[in-house]
């Protein structure tokens, strides 16, 4: 005689409800292509807005190819070696991706002052937007990155990709590197602090170690002979508190803190000279951009005279260039500045009289 009981499949008198799973993953893809220019002072003769095409290369499916603008893309550019990226594929559009151009040392390591890029979306139809002028012919001859008549670029690409996958994924996922967010937060919450820094009437506190890893400067103050080395408060001078906080937040995160556009000049300026004084020469390079950047003839003659006291060559070269122009002297000769310059930079003299237009 048969037992009557819960059937054997799992049913139990119904359909049990059936499970599936997927996902929607997002994940980058990254490329790069070095691209070497040789024969530099041959393309160097062509007009402004004629280009050379490079061979096209592949990264996230796509096919992709630089145009090189040895005297620039716009008449904005003339004088200067510019790059633009452009999408092949025929009829593809709506491909988003960053892209940045750095320009390359005799090693083929990036050079970060001399790197422009940019986040847009391409198509094979759309018609380009801007250029990246990453360095001046002045500059680039005479640098140590144009050896032979050669020098190269490399083109960073970075597409966001989406996936539909069926089952959970089983390989491991290595998530971003989440270290500045960490040190950040280290010094935000003043955790292990253990050496308080007086800047005018505020105070930060601060990790030796962190500060000495970063500043061959702290590592002195701190590791090595001098006085403060067991001070638990140590006096900063000659720096204002702002400043110091931003030099502070680069020191941990590697990263500047975000600023107003208005304020990115004067900010770029403090931050140079206190860049300098601690031994920070990415952010040095950072400063040193920025002001290249938003370099006009308010700005020039503050400028050139930090330039000058503080060892940036290529900064005071591309000042003097700027100054070249009878409009543009004028104009600074006019600004707050120039009379600071002309006081504190006497060695500046003749090298303003030898670059100076005549009328």
């Amino acid at each position: 005689m048969s037992k009557s009981g819960p059937s054997s499949d799992g049913k139990n008198g119904g359909d049990a409800p059936s499970r599936s799973s997927s996902a929607i993953v997002a994940k980058t893809v990254v490329g790069s292509h070095d691209l070497k220019i040789k024969g530099y002072c041959l393309t160097k003769g062509l007009g402004n807005g004629k280009f050379i095409t490079s061979e096209t290369f592949a990264v996230g499916g796509h096919r992709w190819y630089l145009r090189y603008y040895p005297n620039g893309w716009r008449s904005s550019d003339i004088g200067w070696v510019s790059f633009i990226l452009f999408l092949d594929d025929n009829d593809a559009s709506g491909v988003t991706a960053e892209y940045k151009v750095t320009l390359l040392d005799q090693h083929g390591n990036p050079v970060p002052l001399y790197m422009k890029g940019t986040r847009k979306t391409f198509s094979s139809k759309k018609a380009p937007e801007n250029s990246h002028a990453i360095i001046s012919h002045r500059e680039l001859e005479r640098s140590v990155y144009l050896k032979d008549d050669v020098f190269s670029i490399r083109c960073d690409l970075t597409l966001l990709s989406i996936l539909a996958e069926v089952a959970p994924p089983l390989d491991v996922q290595v998530p971003a590197s989440d270290l500045q967010l960490h040190f950040s937060q280290l010094l935000s919450r003043g955790e292990g602090t253990d050496v308080t820094l007086e800047v005018g009437t505020e105070t930060f506190a601060a990790h030796r170690c962190v500060l000495a890893a970063r500043s061959s400067v702290f590592r002195a103050v701190f590791l090595g002979s001098m006085k403060e080395k067991a001070d638990a408060r140590v006096r900063i001078e000659d720096t204002e508190a702002n400043v110091f906080k931003a030099m502070l937040h680069f020191i941990y995160t590697d990263s500047l803190p975000l600023v107003e556009e208005s304020d990115a000049v004067v900010m770029a300026q403090h931050l140079l000279v206190v860049a300098d004084r601690y031994n920070l020469e990415r952010l040095k390079c950072i400063c040193d951009a920025t002001l290249r950047r938003y370099m006009d003839s308010t700005t020039t003659a503050t400028t050139l005279a930090l330039a000058e006291q503080h060892g940036c060559h290529g900064l005071k070269d591309e000042c003097l260039k700027f100054l070249a122009s009878p409009g543009n002297f004028k104009e600074v000769m006019a600004s707050d500045g120039f009379v600071h310059l002309m006081k504190s930079c006497p060695s500046l003299h003749k090298e303003l009289a030898a670059n100076l237009p005549s009328s």
